[in-house]
């Protein structure tokens, strides 16, 4: 993301009109929303700043839910592109520290050898006396003590070496994981999820194969956040994507696709079978009543509204999302906490979708 020049009183002026705005819209200045902010005020980045523009003017409050699914779409990737740079620096440096040692073991190496040349020459004489073997064996007991010397340092710094680049090597590996995965929930987050849809749309074209799409919504979320809370509402979307992860197999992903909304990549899985696990699914929420943790209050039933769709070969892979968001929409028209499958709708109800 390209940001303008923030240094001296322009600085200063875009960083309180960062944490004005975020005041009068009622949101944490936090680190997260003070850089989502201060980008869209700099008009940084133009996907973002769409994306803010679109959710201002429907007039609804930002919450908490909007700016964490933001931040994950817009800036997950640029914290794993700069924990790459910085890993893959640390790494660069101990390789060049680690084969520093190994020429400098080299040169002790030749020069070892050297000293037992020498030696092997002087013993080869016919006039040597006892002096002479006596400087002989002392050379060759301090060059060999040298040499051992070298030999352990080089094994404590490869050692130490290779130890760094395994914890440089998991740190990656977490931070990559971290930059894929929902932070409230757990589950994987939107670009996994757009990521892993295009592998298993691709998988199924070569295969032949099943692949179904589920989309669900939990139904009047905006209610249980201006009833109880946000963080109440936090433990709403917690317990949403346990089931949905609880419920899928072992070869499904469960997404947070944004904000209470939540998707399920099911390959070989025909639409018949989907919509099983979904009433499962659907069921298995409805069932349960929760209760308010910091206060034990009953919050009461949560109920979703889930829409599936079955992936049609040679069709674009975000297709079958928007036939999966019609059903699931055409569920919550219908009364809410319902499955719908695409089956069941008609152009209509996509035309309406897509308008």
């Amino acid at each position: 993301m390209l940001m303008r020049d923030l240094k001296g009183d322009d600085g200063r002026t875009i960083g309180h009109q960062t944490i004005d705005q975020l005041s009068d819209c009622d949101l944490a200045v936090s680190p997260q929303n003070y850089e989502i902010w201060l980008n869209y005020l700099c008009d940084s980045n133009p996907d973002l700043k769409r994306e803010l523009d679109r959710l201002l003017a429907t007039g609804v409050p930002l919450s908490h839910q909007d700016m964490e699914a933001i931040y994950e779409e817009f800036f997950a990737t640029t914290q794993l592109s700069t924990q790459v740079i910085e890993t893959g620096s640390r790494i660069a440096h101990e390789i060049a520290d680690a084969l520093d040692a190994l020429k400098k073991a080299g040169a002790s190496t030749e020069k070892y050898g050297e000293t037992l040349k020498s030696a092997s020459n002087t013993l080869s004489s016919t006039s040597l006396d006892g002096e002479s073997l006596k400087r002989i064996v002392t050379a060759l007991a301090g060059a060999t003590s040298d040499m051992s010397r070298q030999n352990h340092s080089l094994s404590q710094k490869l050692l130490q070496s290779s130890t760094e680049v395994e914890q440089l090597r998991k740190s990656l590996q977490q931070a990559r994981a971290e930059a894929l995965t929902d932070s409230l929930t757990g589950i994987a987050n939107r670009k996994l999820f757009d990521q892993t849809l295009r592998l298993r749309c691709d998988e199924a074209k070569e295969s032949d194969g099943s692949l179904s799409v589920l989309l669900c919504d939990i139904d009047h979320f905006k209610k249980f956040n201006d009833t109880w809370g946000h963080q109440t509402g936090d433990q709403v979307i917690r317990y949403v994507a346990t089931v949905l992860a609880k419920s899928a197999l072992p070869d499904h992903l469960v997404a947070r696709y944004g904000g209470e909304e939540f998707a399920v990549i099911m390959p070989r899985t025909s639409l018949t079978q989907a919509q099983r696990i979904a009433e499962q699914v659907r069921r298995a929420i409805e069932a349960k009543r929760l209760v308010r943790r910091s206060t034990n209050e009953t919050i009461g039933s949560v109920t979703i509204s889930i829409g599936i769709a079955e992936y049609t070969r040679r069709e674009p892979h975000l297709e079958v999302v928007a036939r999966a968001d019609a059903c699931l929409y055409a569920s919550k028209r219908n009364g809410r906490n319902r499955v719908t499958i695409e089956t069941q709708i008609d152009d209509s109800d996509l035309a309406m979708t897509a308008a």
